[in-house]
């Protein structure tokens, strides 16, 4: 419980930390954002709202300006029962990669950006 408390609490200071230093967005051509648009329809983000890991990825879609769902998987929420039948594991964050039929489940942060940095840096 206490564990508990002190992520929460932790989570809720980088939250706001956050929002108030966010950078500025990527611009792109309207046709190429439409692009982007389209290709982050295949893409969702499981999470937590005060992970500092989560956060750290969702800045990272912001800085991309990168339009992708994010899935609350807080107890007892259908994305976390979601998140295990098909990640196999309940862990956040975790990126959900829908491609030619196929869906890969993507764990670790720093693995996450990697991806986004490359698919749409």
């Amino acid at each position: 419980m206490l564990v508990k408390l002190l992520r929460n609490g932790v989570g809720g200071i980088f939250q706001v930390g956050d929002l108030l230093t966010r950078p500025a967005k990527m611009k792109r051509a309207p046709e190429a954002q439409q692009e982007v648009n389209e290709a982050c329809k295949q893409l969702a983000l499981y999470q937590l709202p005060r992970c500092p890991f989560c956060i750290k990825v969702r800045r990272n879609m912001h800085k991309l300006n990168l339009p992708i769902e994010t899935r609350n998987v807080h107890p007892g929420s259908p994305h976390r029962d979601a998140l295990q039948a098909g990640g196999g594991r309940v862990k956040s964050p975790c990126l959900r990669i829908e491609e030619n039929g196929e869906t890969q489940w993507m764990y670790e942060s720093n693995d996450i950006i990697a991806y986004l940095q490359q698919r749409f840096g």
